[in-house]
């Protein structure tokens, strides 16, 4: 009877500890999703810039970037000053091209979380050009992907194609 009473008590207690640690894990490399590309309206008739929103997953939390964060990996000459990589395509003759801008829409996302290493899913919204002033193509599409501080870079996703009033 007693070693019943044992086994039951550490069945219970087992139940209990995992009914309390309900965390939620991924993969340590960040998964994003397109959630939504809204042209935002300022008023000229003219789409200059759009919001991008995805969702992601991180299984150990450390996206982003401090304002701080400037060693020769994170520095402004590092491949890696920007943690959120945008690119434009323009639909010319029914092909996508990759547009070469003289300025990158590439992003730094700040620190989404302050107690690494947990799990950690949401959404990022960032405001982005979608106009190529110096084409005449008004069909365009965006790629992004996210890099954490580990230097882990997520797929690569396509929004859908929009049209822009130049």
């Amino acid at each position: 009877m007693r070693n019943f009473i044992f086994k039951a008590g550490f069945f219970a207690l087992v139940v209990l500890v995992s009914g309390c640690r309900h965390e939620e894990k991924y993969s340590v490399v960040p998964h994003i999703e397109f959630v939504s590309l809204e042209k935002i309206d300022n008023g000229t008739g003219v789409d200059s810039q759009a919001e991008l929103t995805v969702s992601f997953q991180d299984g150990d939390g450390d996206i982003g970037l401090n304002e701080t964060d400037r060693n020769p990996v994170f520095n402004v000459d590092s491949p890696y000053y920007y943690n959120f990589f945008i690119y434009l395509y323009e639909k010319i003759d029914g092909e996508w091209v990759l547009m070469e801008l003289p300025t990158p829409l590439h992003a730094r996302v700040p620190h989404l979380s302050e107690e690494v290493p947990e799990s950690i899913e949401g959404k990022l919204s960032i405001q982005t050009y979608i106009n190529n002033p110096y084409s005449p193509h008004d069909t365009v599409r965006l790629s992004c992907y996210l890099v954490d501080r580990a230097l882990h870079h997520s797929d690569t996703i396509f929004t859908p194609e929009i049209v822009v009033s130049k």
